[in-house]
């Protein structure tokens, strides 16, 4: 049995932005380098944050890119050596808080990001980390209370550093800093937390709490998730949906499957990460119908699907209903590169807790089927 393991403290609800001094001081941090993105700042959160942290006045590095990349982890570890910093604030998307993890990561181990990739086993090696506060500002990745960090290295090369060293001791999930989110960006980050829900479902790993979790999570995401698309400034909703990350991220211990085998390589031409996981997910439930089905039974009970209804026809319809693409073609990605995708699918760690074995010609076809 995988190991099961807990370890952040989280503080959850409206409001619970104003308890991050207290958090900081029970980490002993007084110069922590916060990470975000341009857009975070552009939206003010950035500013309500820094407001709300006073008197403490951390190092603000706010340019994290779309797709996180040795670049910027370059710049924040300067930013780190120059002014002293003792830990990390990570504020926003799945972007900067796996920023902030690497750069958690080589302040405390140094040498490169891909010298602990869980590709070659780099990830063994991963002890403690330098302390992190995370506040997630959309409802999707989970990666507040994730143990992988994914970045581009210099050749443009997609690494993955895994290891429960890496998960944030303290996370503040505040519903009151996605209500701004875009009606898109809350649909394409829930279709992200919803995937994870599902996938952990029905890998075949055994991991009984991860499964309840996943489950509850696939109930929240599948019933509030087109409430906070239609009206961003339901407060239950957000708060729900919020939850619903969370929980996809508590599960991913139990591993995912074929969807985000694909969406990994496919990410490192600058897609959208959840927007191509809304557009792989259906093709990669119809694939597996018949090699999970206590698990297409839970997931069909929790959504409350009537019998005529798929799994995979439900999800093709939820995206197409939340204005999401349905097909690779509409997100700019050209059928050259299918054959190369599919052999990096099959390659994927990922990929071996799909609960139906692909190869990389199962992969071609599910990609050709989605483009």
């Amino acid at each position: 049995m995988p190991l099961i393991q807990y370890i952040s403290r989280i503080q959850f609800d409206y409001g619970a932005l104003g308890l991050l001094p207290d958090e900081l001081t029970a980490l002993g941090l007084k110069r922590p380098l916060l990470v975000t993105d341009p857009g975070i700042a552009q939206a003010g959160i950035l500013d309500r944050v820094l407001d709300a942290v006073r008197p403490i006045k951390p190092v603000v590095f706010d340019q994290t890119p779309e797709n996180p990349n040795e670049g910027a982890l370059d710049q924040c570890m300067a930013l780190w050596r120059e002014q002293g910093c003792d830990g990390l604030i990570a504020l926003g998307g799945g972007s900067p808080i796996d920023l902030s993890k690497a750069v958690a990561l080589i302040s405390s181990h140094g040498g490169t990001l891909s010298d602990y990739d869980v590709k070659t086993g780099g990830s063994a090696n991963i002890g403690k980390v330098s302390s992190q506060i995370a506040i997630p500002t959309a409802a999707g990745t989970g990666a507040e209370v994730g143990r992988a960090c994914v970045m581009l290295d210099r050749s443009g090369k997609k690494v993955v550093a895994v290891n429960l060293n890496m998960v944030a001791e303290t996370v503040i999930c505040d519903p009151e800093l996605t209500l701004s989110l875009p009606r898109r960006l809350t649909a394409a980050t829930g279709i992200d937390a919803l995937s994870h829900g599902m996938e952990t479902a029905c890998s075949p790993w055994i991991n009984p709490p991860a499964r309840a979790i996943a489950l509850d999570c696939v109930q929240r995401a599948s019933r509030w998730l087109p409430r906070a698309v239609e009206n961003g400034a339901n407060r239950e909703a957000r708060w729900e949906m919020m939850m619903a990350s969370l929980m996809g991220g508590l599960c991913l211990q139990k591993a995912l499957g074929g969807a985000h085998a694909m969406a990994n390589p496919l990410g490192e031409l600058g897609a959208h990460h959840g927007t191509l996981i809304g557009v792989l997910l259906p093709h990669v439930l119809a694939f597996n119908q018949g090699h999970a089905d206590v698990a297409f039974e839970d997931l069909r009970a929790v959504i409350g699907l009537e019998d005529s209804v798929s799994l995979a026809r439900w999800a093709s319809d939820l995206v197409s209903n939340l204005g999401l693409p349905a097909r690779l073609s509409e997100m700019g990605i050209e059928a050259a590169v299918l054959n190369d995708m599919a052999s990096k699918a099959a390659k994927d760690h990922l990929s071996a807790t799909n609960p139906r074995p692909a190869n990389e010609a199962d992969y071609l076809a599910l990609l050709n089927a989605a483009f």
